[in-house]
């Protein structure tokens, strides 16, 4: 098989699970440190010729990452296009073990193992609210039916704005300062927020600065998300 892949998470799935498969990753695609393919520019913005030229047997697309025109057009070069849909853990699961599948390889015991941890996962019996920037300029944050929404329920953090109309709604910073949440999750990426950009925009309110890769990738990582996000959230600073 030979696979570009246009989603970074999936791309470090592929590459630990297929090794050898993989001919052609984004920009974006950083995990493994080592992955030596050619680079078809970013998810929003792939280089079709570029793809197409690399003549591979499939490409690996998410319907949230990339865009569709991109999409339709490899198709009517001629390619095969599989799109996933991610908007919570169990669909994560399901949707790496079809793109896994269709490289060709069984099931890796790394899957298995990631999913058998989620499944037994326990949340806090302390539940807490929390607002999750993913940028600024203007401020957006979570909003319903997000793959990341899902993974902080699941570790006892439900988010203000899971019932609201837009998936990533743009919100006002008075209004996410007036919402009063228990805290303010900050990931990384896609908007880079660390110590000194993001947690001086929300006085008094504890911050936890997180891994994006463990917030919104679905993929190895999935196995390091609940320690790595846990010991963030119980740091969370004001």
């Amino acid at each position: 098989m030979r696979v570009v892949s246009l989603v970074p998470s999936l791309t470090e799935a592929i590459a630990r699970s297929a090794p050898g498969a993989l001919v052609g990753a984004t920009d974006w695609c950083t995990h493994p440190a080592d992955l030596d393919v050619i680079r078809v520019g970013g998810t929003k913005n792939p280089k079709l010729d570029r793809i197409t030229a690399l003549a591979p047997d499939l490409v690996i697309a998410n319907e949230e990452e990339n865009r569709e025109p991109d999409l339709a057009a490899l198709r009517e070069a001629g390619l095969e296009v599989l799109v996933t849909e991610v908007r919570d853990v169990p669909q994560a699961f399901r949707e790496l073990a079809r793109v896994i599948e269709a490289c060709g390889v069984v099931l890796p015991r790394w899957l298995d193992e990631a999913e058998e941890f989620w499944s037994a996962l326990t949340p806090p019996a302390r539940r807490r609210t929390a607002v999750v920037p993913i940028w600024r300029r203007p401020w957006m944050v979570l909003g319903r039916d997000t793959f990341a929404g899902d993974v902080l329920s699941r570790l006892g953090v439900d988010h203000v704005y899971a019932g609201h109309e837009d998936r990533y709604p743009r919100v006002p910073l008075e209004e996410l300062r007036a919402a009063a949440p228990d805290l303010v999750v900050l990931p990384d990426e896609p908007y880079r927020f660390t110590s000194e950009d993001g947690p001086e925009a929300f006085p008094g309110l504890p911050c936890a600065l997180v891994s994006g890769r463990h917030l919104t990738w679905y993929g190895p990582s999935l196995a390091e998300a609940p320690r790595a996000l846990g010991e963030a959230l119980r740091a969370a600073r004001r």
